[in-house]
């Protein structure tokens, strides 16, 4: 199914629910198959890894994915959690936009 993508890799998100609402990170992927995303820094979990011939065994904190349904673009100009919605600009170009300001979050 494709789905018009409002949040993207690399963009500035915030957790609006569950446990970790309030924090702020970095989107490092999206998997848009299961609608869910890695977040730099939040929902952290324990991961036990085995040792391989690069790197030593052990207990690892990993990012664990989060739904985009829980997560929220925050715009550069409000400093806010935004709605994020879809404006054409002058030379026909599809971008996405705050809902609050309308500024565009894409560069």
């Amino acid at each position: 199914m494709a789905t018009r993508r409002k949040i993207k890799r690399s963009d500035l998100v915030e957790v609006i629910a569950g446990n970790e609402k309030g924090k702020r990170g970095k989107v490092l992927r999206v998997l848009s198959d299961r609608e869910k995303a890695l977040v730099e820094k939040v929902n952290m979990v324990k991961r036990h890894k085995k040792a391989d011939a690069t790197s030593q065994g052990g207990i690892v904190d990993t990012e664990a994915p989060l739904h985009l349904s829980n997560l929220a673009c925050v715009c550069e100009k409000c400093d806010k959690p935004a709605r994020v919605g879809f404006k054409f600009l002058e030379d026909g170009s599809k971008v996405r936009a705050c809902k609050r300001c309308g500024e565009v979050l894409d560069k």
